[in-house]
Formats: C-alpha cells, structure tokens, sequence
C-alpha cells in the first residue's frame, strides 16, 4: 500500500474525471487519477458538445484557437422513410474528436500536478473511518473522497452497485470517424428500425458517426455489424448515402455494449458518481459531454469546500445529489421519453410527420435536453 493520503481519487479519466481532477489541484489538493486505458484513444461518443461548456473548456486551458474544432448551429432529424426536420440550434455547438479532447485534458491535469495512473484497472473502493481504500491490480491507494466517473459500463459500476443494481439493457453503441460531403455546421440524427444515428463534423475536416441499436439488430444478423448495416440502416435513404458515399478512417468501428439508460443514484458506497456513471442522457439529445463537464463542475465546488473543512462528509454527499437532481434530472428524464419514440419505425415516421408542420415545438425540446453557460 502507498502510505501518502491523497485528498481525492478519481476512478475513470473521461471528460468528468479529467476536468474534476484540473480543477481539485488547481485549487491546491493533491488528486490522484486511474485510468485503464492509454491516452490518446477512441471512445464511443458522439463527440458533439453543446456551447454551454465552452467557456469552461477555456478555463480548463483547451486551446480552441489553435484547433480547427467545428462550430455547429443547426440539426436535422428524419425518420426511417426519410422525411425531416431542420431546425437552428439557439445555443448551438461545437465538434471534437474524444482522441483529441480526453488528450489534451490529461496534458492539463499533469500540468495541475494531478498524479495519473494510465493502464491501471481499479478492482474495487471500500470506505472506512472517514478514508476511502482504492485498489488496483497490483497496489492500494487512500484518499479523503472518492469519485467513480467510469462512465456507461464498467465491471466498478456493477459491485459498487449491489445494493441498488442497474436493470440490463440490450443496447449497443458503434462509432466510426468518416470524410463525408455533410454540411459542417449540422448535426444530423437519422432513424431506423431500433435505433438511430448521428453524424456530425469534428477537427481536421472529419466526421464522426455513432449510433445506437438495440442488440436484436445485430443478433438478427449473427453479429455481423456490415450486414445489419446493410439491411437495417440503409433503408434510411440518409444513412444509405453516408455509408456508400463516404471515406471510413477506421479498420474497424469502435464499439460498446450492454448501454444502460436507467436511473441511478449520484452517491453509491459514500463514492460521488459524475458524467454517465451517474446518469446517462439518451444520445439523441446530442449533450451527454457538456452534462460530464458540467458535473465535474459542481463536485468541484463541493469537494473543495469539504477539503477545506467548510462542509462536512454528509453535507457533501447530499449537496452533491441536490445540485445534480436539479440541473439534470429533467433533462435525462425528456430525454428517455424521446428515445421511447425514435427507433419505432411507424412510430418515428408519424412522429416526424407531424412535427413538421410545429417547428417551435422542436425548438422547446432542443431547449429542455440543454443547460446554460456555467
């Protein structure tokens, strides 16, 4: 066991995770981060973050100037038989690649003076007298708090969970970055049978798209992603086109499994959860990055304050609950009921169809899935 005690452990080096861990050293804590996996790397995301963010990354130190990131203002939605709406994005957004993001908050975070532990699994957290034991494959590490920001699925997730256990779910998510003839300032979600996707411009003139499916898509298909592609996907004529006409930059898409959409508790085993580990928005909605930033905004604060014994442990716990609830619980909550629609083929078309003729009505759901500036 390392004899320091760290005033923070941070398990998972997303968005949520990195951003907390700049922020915790840069107000004088002594933070440690695990990550399993090696920077920089792909994750599936859709890679869209809504402006609210924007400002917050500039603090944090992300160079925006000297990335050519894309500046997104508008959306287009169809359904499976490719009608459409587009609509402006009020606040609007921007595009960046994970690979480049998640890299450049790291570089920040050793820049801070965090201590981050790369290609390091956390096998599990226990809580005793006040100090949280962290331990890994080949070590154990204490600390005053502990947060789990491992994101949509993880083996953590599940123990940590035991007594309040997430219900299963049967959704896949596939990634690929693309060249493609997209107008660069749109974001477009596209419906097919049990699912949908979203396209949209990232740095260096590429694209992402990432979609989602319910995993009797590929069980249909023996797990042959090309094949469901194929048959499903392409009988919306958009996505047809994007998956013909377009340059793939990837050997092979990334992928995720076993996607949960459920409620979740923000505090499990005295651990503060943050970004998809405590709640996962539907990606239609387009701003599950700016949730995590977000939220490791508001932890911040609190964790500061109880480092700085101003508040004590349970008050931070129940602060940290409070505040999350507040800003994002109605967002996650419209955005289920969403997804419930999108997918459903006959559903969707009808759904589209209508929503056509009441644009404003687009407008105000785009407004309720998304924050303001912090």
């Amino acid at each position: 066991m390392e004899n320091k005690l760290y005033d923070c452990a941070i398990v998972g080096g997303g968005l949520a995770g990195l951003a907390l861990s700049i922020q915790l050293a840069r107000c004088g804590h002594q933070v440690i981060l695990f990550e399993k996996n090696q920077y920089p790397f792909h994750r599936v995301c859709g890679e869209y973050i809504s402006k609210e963010s924007l400002d917050f990354l500039v603090r944090l130190g992300i160079p925006f100037s000297e990335i050519a990131v894309a500046n997104i203002d508008e959306v287009l939605i169809s359904a499976p038989n490719g009608k459409f709406i587009k609509r402006p994005l009020s606040l609007g957004g921007i595009g960046i690649s994970r690979y480049l993001l998640d890299d450049y908050l790291y570089q920040l975070a050793v820049q801070s003076g965090v201590t981050v532990l790369q290609n390091t699994k956390v096998e599990n957290i226990q809580f005793s007298e006040s100090i949280f034991e962290i331990t890994t494959e080949y070590n154990s590490y204490k600390a005053r708090v502990a947060c789990g920001t491992f994101g949509k699925k993880s083996v953590l997730d599940k123990k940590i969970r035991e007594e309040n256990p997430i219900a299963a779910s049967d959704y896949v998510g596939i990634k690929y970055h693309i060249r493609t003839s997209l107008a660069p300032n749109r974001i477009e979600l596209h419906n097919f049978a049990y699912g949908y996707c979203g396209i949209s411009k990232i740095e260096d003139n590429k694209y992402c798209m990432c979609y989602l499916t319910h995993a009797k898509n590929l069980k249909k298909y023996k797990g042959n992603i090309k094949q469901m592609e194929t048959e499903v996907l392409f009988k919306n004529p958009y996505l047809k086109k994007y998956f013909t006409e377009s340059e793939f930059l990837f050997n092979q898409p990334i992928t995720i499994s076993q996607v949960s959409f459920a409620k979740k508790n923000t505090v499990e085993q005295n651990i503060l959860l943050l970004g998809d580990a405590a709640g996962t928005i539907a990606p239609l909605c387009g701003n599950g990055m700016s949730m995590a930033l977000h939220a490791s905004h508001l932890a911040a604060g609190l964790i500061n304050l109880y480092l700085n014994k101003n508040i004590d442990f349970e008050t931070l716990k129940s602060q940290y609950s409070k505040t999350w609830n507040e800003q994002f619980s109605m967002r996650i909550k419209i955005g289920g009921n969403l997804q419930k629609i999108f997918g459903k083929n006959m559903l969707t078309n009808m759904t589209i169809g209508v929503l056509r003729y009441f644009p404003k009505v687009v407008d105000s759901l785009i407004r309720l899935t998304h924050g303001i500036k912090y």
